[in-house]
């Protein structure tokens, strides 16, 4: 069943948007399970509609990656949610061998991704986990944009029975680009740009809020936009993107180091692409998430600087 998304109401977050497609799949789909780290709250909507597939491990989120492992070889497809870092680098081994190794159809959700945690602080930042996920062969990669991306998403997870890794934001909810209801492309195309302007490239939720911002200070940028992130799908999408340009800058909230940037400039080695992103600094001061992510230097000025740097003389 597909959600439909009108005026009517505003935009869901990516974790909220997950947590309703999947209790919706849910209702069809026997096999699918629910498992979470402490991070649901007391009216989570699957606990409430599929109370008997729904499994709260508490902060033991190698054991929970262990115990889908368990879950998948048995025939059921779950899918398990913490906060990125506690995903992607405290149970790191537990996914490398699950996802990887055992090629177990999991699906991880991870929320928090980036600086989306602000607040909480370094031990609930993320900027590493695409470098992570990425280096483990066999695991698809998405980072959505929106509500119908994340929900089209999840249901090609549920579908595939496959290895998953979802990365998503904290509260921010943003609406999707037009026609992402159905299967998604491998590149969005939200605009073809000028002669002689370079293209961005956005990854994730904040580094497409920055592209779309430079595109309305800027008309003429071109602007690509990435949806799957691992090995597979960016090899599919850089012969796409090199088909149409040859000079990209590449938006995303991650390390410079293991990010899409640096995928993409191996795969498409006759073409320039520069990266904006997270930098090397670590957060020090708090603060909401765009204003950590402005002292790291990931904004729209960055982008745009970026952008001005590539446009051809």
């Amino acid at each position: 069943m597909t959600a439909t998304i009108t005026e009517a109401r505003p935009a869901l977050a990516g974790r909220d948007a997950y947590r309703d497609e999947l209790t919706r799949i849910a209702g069809e789909d026997p096999r699918v399970l629910c498992l979470e780290a402490d991070l649901g709250g007391k009216n989570h909507p699957f606990q409430r509609a599929h109370p008997d597939r729904f499994f709260n491990l508490g902060i033991a989120e190698g054991a929970m990656v262990d115990m889908a492992a368990g879950l998948a070889v048995g025939g059921y497809r779950p899918f398990l949610s913490t906060f990125a870092p506690f995903a992607a680098l405290r149970a790191a081994e537990s996914l490398k061998l699950t996802l990887g190794y055992l090629n177990a159809g999991v699906t991880v959700v991870a929320p928090y991704a980036g600086v989306s945690g602000a607040w909480f602080g370094t031990t609930h930042h993320c900027l590493e986990d695409l470098a992570v996920l990425r280096s483990v062969p066999g695991v698809t990669i998405a980072a959505p944009y929106g509500e119908a991306e994340m929900r089209a998403v999840v249901r090609a997870a549920a579908r595939s029975g496959k290895p998953y890794y979802i990365r998503t934001g904290r509260n921010a909810a943003y609406t999707s680009l037009p026609g992402q209801d159905g299967e998604l492309p491998l590149v969005v195309w939200d605009s073809a740009g000028g002669e002689g302007e370079p293209c961005l490239v956005s990854v994730g939720e904040e580094g497409t809020r920055l592209a779309l911002e430079a595109r309305e200070r800027a008309p003429g940028l071109a602007h690509a936009h990435l949806v799957y992130l691992d090995h597979d799908h960016l090899a599919r999408a850089a012969a796409e993107l090199a088909g149409r340009h040859s000079r990209f800058v590449v938006v995303e909230e991650h390390r410079r180091e293991g990010g899409v940037a640096e995928a993409l400039a191996l795969l498409m080695p006759r073409c320039e692409v520069v990266g904006v992103n997270a930098g090397h600094d670590w957060p020090a001061e708090g603060g909401d998430h765009h204003e950590v992510m402005a002292r790291l230097g990931f904004d729209l000025p960055a982008v745009l600087s970026a952008a001005s740097r590539l446009r051809a003389p």
